[in-house]
């Protein structure tokens, strides 16, 4: 194959991608790694600070969603790879955790700086393997790079406690200690921001890590990887595997790994809880969603639709917090027809072209199974005012292309409500009061997000406080909280107790210790057969 010149000689320069001086390398070839990609086109795996090329012959290929083209193949590690990765990440790990945090924190310094200067090429590699436009890539950089930035401060969130004098002569502290070896599965519409939500905040904490990418969108990990070797990060703190279920299984399984992270699918969130959790390891999983928004008459008309239509439609409705689901309150109801007059002027096309606001949606399995959706849930009563299954893109007529889609008469039995159906597709329903508009958002199992559109105090408090979602955005169409704070989906969205980034991000990848220490001045009483009771006069 030809690799992409362009992309990879600004790669390997560390000069930034961009559209104007390489607007159309994407359409003519096919590759778009760097140097973790071999001569035969085969995706290394990253250990010892390096890429290695992986002796299986099981391969998974990377396609380009826009052309078709192939981009290489993932080789799955085999299991004594797997293994050896383990091994290596558990020898890290002693070593690493000694090092004082201030000094793991200055290695995120440098990584968030590397990232900033990087941002572009990360972007194209994003646009190139998962199809969203350019500007949308670079946000899914911007995202987790705000996490990298968190873990440049995070020694106060691993502050513990002390108590002086419990008893005449002891004294009790707690402070909060890593894991071990820590692990994360990723999905493929985030292909930066995800694992940087994972990584940096364990291997601040003390952590080593291992990584595995999407099989379908692998390269922004593996310069990540490269990125955070050149930061500083000493050998096997950081490694990166390839796979598929096999590889899942060999992390759920494997007795030196203390705790898995998961972003994706239902499906593979609920194995991986119940895998990892039976074999007796930390497990957080962020999963499905069903987002709604609620608009209420009092809402500004304008700012309200254009809000609904990015959070609907951007990256092709491949967002876990994608707002999928509109319920249109009283006379609200007669804001459909401008929601399908702005949703109609979208653009549709390769993510890297100029202009585009929808790319194409990850594989062709994906785009039929959002058209199967969509016309079973016509056959079921829905409406279809704005009707994107004929979508045509000229130049990459191969590619995965939906144009956005609009469903209107949806009832909450509706196959298009009861499915995420992860593509740019717009449930809408109709409610005659805020009460009604809350009860089908409350009945709905998925909790990860919600927002409501109105110009009432009042009404947005009584929907904070009594809606059941874990994050809830008011005149915010998208409510992904800032990196302080902490992912906090509920409800079958979310599996574990302790979610990702922020204070409980920290608190996932460490676990408190607690000493008391007995220091008499002079000879005591250090115990006896009966239970001790401090403070005991």
């Amino acid at each position: 194959m030809t690799i992409i010149r362009p992309l990879l000689a600004a790669v390997s320069a560390n000069r930034s991608f961009t559209p104007s001086n390489s607007k159309r390398f994407l359409a003519c070839q096919p590759n778009v790694a760097g140097k973790w990609l071999n001569e035969k086109d085969v995706y290394n795996y990253f250990t010892n600070n390096a890429f290695v090329t992986s002796s299986s012959s099981d391969r998974l290929p990377v396609i380009n969603p826009a052309t078709q083209q192939l981009s290489g193949n993932i080789a799955e590690n085999t299991a004594d790879e797997f293994d050896e990765v383990v091994l290596k990440a558990v020898h890290a790990y002693e070593d690493w955790k000694l090092v004082p945090v201030q000094q793991r924190q200055r290695v995120m310094l440098e990584y968030q700086r590397l990232i900033r200067d990087r941002t572009a090429d990360l972007a194209g590699l994003i646009t190139a393997e998962n199809g969203k436009t350019l500007a949308d890539a670079k946000g899914d950089v911007f995202r987790g790079l705000e996490v990298v930035e968190s873990a440049c401060q995070v020694a106060p969130q691993m502050l513990g406690d002390s108590l002086a004098g419990v008893s005449s002569t002891v004294d009790t502290v707690s402070f909060r200690e890593p894991l071990g070896v820590c692990t994360g599965v990723c999905p493929f519409n985030f292909p930066a921001m995800i694992p940087l939500w994972m990584f940096p905040l364990a291997v601040a904490s003390g952590n080593s890590f291992i990584l595995k990418p999407s099989e379908k969108t692998p390269s922004a990990s593996l310069l990540l990887a490269e990125l955070a070797a050149e930061a500083g990060l000493p050998e096997n703190v950081l490694q990166i595997v390839h796979g598929g279920k096999d590889t899942v299984d060999r992390i759920c399984s494997h007795k030196d790994i203390q705790a898995i992270s998961f972003v994706g699918g239902n499906f593979a969130g609920e194995y991986i809880f119940q895998q990892g959790t039976a074999h007796g390891k930390r497990v957080q999983s962020n999963m499905g969603a069903k987002n709604h928004a609620v608009v209420l008459p009092d809402a500004d008309r304008g700012a309200t639709v254009r809000a609904l239509v990015g959070a609907a439609f951007g990256a092709a409705g491949q967002r876990c917090m994608a707002l999928s689901t509109l319920i249109l309150v009283g006379e609200a109801q007669d804001w459909l027809s401008d929601i399908v007059e702005e949703a109609a002027k979208l653009s549709v096309g390769a993510g890297w072209e100029d202009g585009v606001d929808v790319g194409p949606l990850i594989t062709h399995d994906a785009k039929n199974r959002v058209l199967d959706i969509i016309h079973r849930s016509i056959d079921q009563g829905a409406e279809i005012p704005l009707d994107g299954r004929d979508v045509h893109v000229n130049e990459y007529s191969t590619g995965n292309f939906l144009g956005p889609t609009v469903l209107s008469k949806i009832t909450p039995s509706n196959i298009g409500y009861q499915e995420e159906i992860f593509g740019p597709v717009l449930a809408c329903l109709e409610a005659k009061s805020l009460e009604e508009a809350m009860q089908i958002v409350n009945s709905n199992p998925y909790g990860n997000g919600c927002a409501i559109f109105t110009a009432s105090g009042a009404a947005a408090r009584k929907f904070t406080r009594e809606i059941q979602a874990g994050q809830v955005g008011i005149n915010v169409p998208i409510p992904v909280p800032l990196p302080m704070f902490s992912f906090t989906g509920n409800k079958a969205s979310i599996r574990g107790d302790l979610n990702f980034y922020g204070k409980s991000g920290v608190q996932f990848y460490t676990q408190l210790k607690t000493v008391t220490s007995n220091w008499p001045y002079r000879s005591a009483d250090l115990g006896g057969m009966t239970m001790p009771t401090m403070g005991k006069e």
